[in-house]
């Protein structure tokens, strides 16, 4: 996929618990999940699994079928596949966009980042996938990461941290 989920957007839910997906990542989610006579609407898939996350991870319909195709590619039975499919793919819901550009947001995903009526959400662009959090949550643990100290000595590029990764290009 030549676009990525990036940036970070605040969007108000509203008394149905529908939410409007950013207008960048409705481009690369429609990229994702080209419409067809059995799914005319763009749909996404939302991963509430994984007990220590605070938030939602949401993938295109395509980058969902590859993460379950490495998934199927452990050996049956193993505890890391099992761990995998239970956090990732049981705990997973496939949901559709409006022609409106929303979608509501299920109760298990409400559950997981302990959502009340009046919060608003933070959506948080991760290159392939992005998250959805409870705004005020976001804050809290995104303005505590930026208090750290990055380790990085004075001068230095941040970009160093890619290391020897292959740009691919």
């Amino acid at each position: 996929m030549s676009e990525d989920f990036r940036g970070e957007y605040y969007q108000k839910v509203d008394s149905k618990a529908r939410v409007s997906i950013p207008a960048a990542f409705r481009r690369v989610l429609d990229a994702g999940d080209p419409p067809s006579s059995e799914f005319p609407r763009t749909r996404i898939v939302m991963v509430y699994g994984g007990k220590a996350r605070q938030f939602v991870e949401c993938y295109t319909v395509d980058e969902a079928d590859m993460l379950a195709a490495r998934v199927r590619r452990l050996p049956t039975g193993s505890k890391q596949r099992m761990i995998l499919e239970r956090d990732l793919i049981t705990r997973s819901l496939t949901v559709e966009i409006d022609e409106n550009g929303r979608i509501v947001l299920p109760q298990k995903v409400r559950d997981k980042i302990e959502f009340a009526d009046g919060d608003e959400t933070a959506f948080a662009g991760t290159l392939d996938r992005f998250q959805i959090w409870k705004r005020d949550t976001y804050d809290a643990i995104s303005g505590s990461l930026d208090a750290e100290d990055d380790e990085l000595p004075e001068g230095m590029d941040i970009l160093s941290l890619l290391g020897g990764a292959d740009p691919g290009v």
